[in-house]
C-alpha cells in the first residue's frame, strides 16, 4: 500500500491541482490529508489561485481516496461542503505494525505528542515546515504544505512505501527521506 500525505491546501487549486498530479504519478492508494483545506486562514496572504470552490470540486472527486483530520482553518460549513469526513482533530491507522498517528498539529504537535509505543509515527502539518526525524523512539513526519511552505522549504508532500517516508517536493524530487 502507498500512501500519499498532503497538508495545508488552504483553498489553492493551483497547488492542489499540481499535487493532484503527483498523486497520480506516485500511483499511491490513498490521500492523507492533514488539516487546512478550504480556508487560506487569517495570517496567510491569499495563496496563488485561491478558489475553495474548485478545492472542493477536486477533493470530492477522489474523496472516496481520502482520509483526512481537522486544520485549525477548517469549520464545521467545510464540512457540509466535503463529501469525506474531516472533523476529527486525530485519526490513526496500522500500517506495517505500527500506530500512524494522524494531526494537524494545532492540538497534538513535537510539544504535545499523544502516548504512544516505542516505533510508532506521529504525523502532522500546521507548521508548513517538512520533517523526518527520529525522537524519543518516535518517528515524527511532517509534509509540509503544498500551498505556503516556511523558513525556504519547498511545496512538498509525503509518500509512505516499504517502510519508507519520502517528502517530496512538487515536482517529484526527494527533499527529505527516513526509514521506519
Amino acid at each position: 500500500m502507498k500512501l500519499f500525505f498532503i497538508s495545508d491546501i488552504h483553498g489553492s487549486v493551483y497547488y492542489l491541482s499540481k499535487a493532484m498530479e503527483r498523486f497520480e504519478k506516485e500511483k499511491a492508494d490513498h490521500i492523507i490529508i492533514l488539516g487546512d483545506h478550504l480556508y487560506h486562514g487569517a495570517r496567510n496572504l491569499l495563496p496563488k489561485d485561491y478558489n475553495p470552490k474548485g478545492v472542493i470540486e477536486i477533493l470530492n472527486n477522489v474523496a472516496d481516496k481520502i482520509i483526512a483530520v481537522r486544520g485549525n482553518c477548517d469549520s464545521e460549513v467545510d464540512q457540509m461542503v466535503l463529501n469525506f469526513p474531516i472533523m476529527g482533530t486525530y485519526s490513526t491507522i496500522l500500517y506495517a505494525n505500527r500506530r500512524l498517528f494522524l494531526t494537524h498539529g494545532h492540538i497534538y504537535n513535537e510539544d504535545n505528542i499523544p502516548k504512544l509505543k516505542n516505533e510508532d509515527v506521529f504525523i502532522y502539518g500546521h507548521t508548513h515546515i517538512p520533517i523526518a526525524v527520529k525522537k524519543d523512539n518516535i518517528y515524527i513526519i511532517n509534509p509540509g504544505s503544498i500551498t505556503l511552505p516556511k523558513d525556504n522549504s519547498p511545496h512538498s508532500y509525503a509518500i509512505l512505501e516499504n517502510n519508507i517516508f519520502k517528502i517530496k517536493d512538487l515536482e517529484g524530487n526527494v527533499y527529505k527521506e527516513i526509514s521506519i
